[in-house]
């Protein structure tokens, strides 16, 4: 089961003036594990890794690290738009015990394949532990190809985290690697069922923030075969989405945390807590489905 099932990008704890909360970590790791969760996927998009400075970066990884060790595994995200950067957390992240690092291309410049391909194979080359595609067009501004994916995984490349949202293309991930020890990863639980049914290992999925028992169950449903209650399942995880961003969905995170009883602080600035108007629409909506 390793890398396998219901793997939670976590959101980063923050203080109210900006400052790593360390308690919040500590709480968001035993709520999820008591409901089941997998594994953490660290610093990616939830976790706002990018708009941290590398210190603070370090610092989110050392506290879930230490308080996930042998409860769960720990993934933590590297990319950047600095690849010193991306090789400095990578080196951090295997010294203090992660299990696995991922990472996305570098991002706002758009490189050419041959380009990414180099910058994977010395990620690989730099850490001793499992390494990760980190496939996200949408904030990379490029994506991942098939071809490019079975490059890097022959140069060693563990698995692969698929945020494309485009299920066409993770069963052309599938088809292109033909290694039998790699990991296919679906980035959303909008596509946990057409994914697994396909063989796919497992699910990054962002509602397990929330709403762990839920996205647990679902995945639990699709390993045991029960397909029917597994469809009625997806289509209400999509419901369940779509409410998350009816209003800014990572400050939402937070703030249902808080409703379930769970003290994880604040997002990082310039990200702020959902406005009054914005809470009480998100509490309707859940409470018309039963969820509060």
């Amino acid at each position: 089961m390793k890398f396998e099932g219901i793997i939670c990008p976590t959101i980063s704890p923050f203080t109210a003036d900006g400052k790593v909360y360390a308690e919040g970590v500590k709480n968001l790791i035993g709520f999820l594990h008591k409901n089941g969760v997998h594994g953490l996927f660290v610093c990616g998009t939830y976790g706002l890794g990018p708009a941290m400075s590398v210190e603070e970066r370090k610092k989110i990884a050392e506290l879930f690290v230490e308080n996930a060790s042998g409860k769960m595994d720990v993934i933590v995200h590297v990319g950047s738009s600095n690849i010193d950067a991306s090789f400095e957390l990578a080196k951090h992240a295997e010294d203090i015990g992660a299990n696995a690092v991922a990472s996305t291309p570098p991002f706002y410049y758009r490189y050419s394949e041959d380009a990414v391909y180099s910058f994977f194979k010395s990620l690989i080359e730099k850490v001793s532990i499992p390494v990760f595609v980190y496939n996200i067009p949408s904030r990379v501004g490029y994506g991942v190809t098939p071809s490019l994916l079975s490059r890097i995984a022959d140069e060693g490349a563990h698995g692969i985290k698929d945020t494309s949202g485009d299920i066409i293309l993770f069963y052309q991930f599938m088809m292109s690697v033909k290694r039998k020890d790699f990991k296919f990863l679906v980035g959303t639980e909008r596509l946990l069922l057409p994914s697994m049914i396909a063989g796919g290992h497992g699910c990054v999925a962002g509602l397990s923030n929330t709403f762990p028992e839920i996205i647990v169950e679902f995945y639990n449903m699709l390993r045991e075969e029960r397909y029917r209650e597994a469809v009625e399942k997806q289509f209400f995880v999509i419901e369940l989405r779509d409410i998350m961003y009816s209003v800014p969905n990572i400050p939402a995170t937070y703030a249902i945390l808080k409703l379930r009883g769970v003290d994880v602080g604040y997002p990082k600035p310039p990200y702020r807590p959902l406005s009054d108007e914005e809470l009480e629409k998100l509490k309707t909506k859940l409470s018309e489905k039963n969820l509060l």
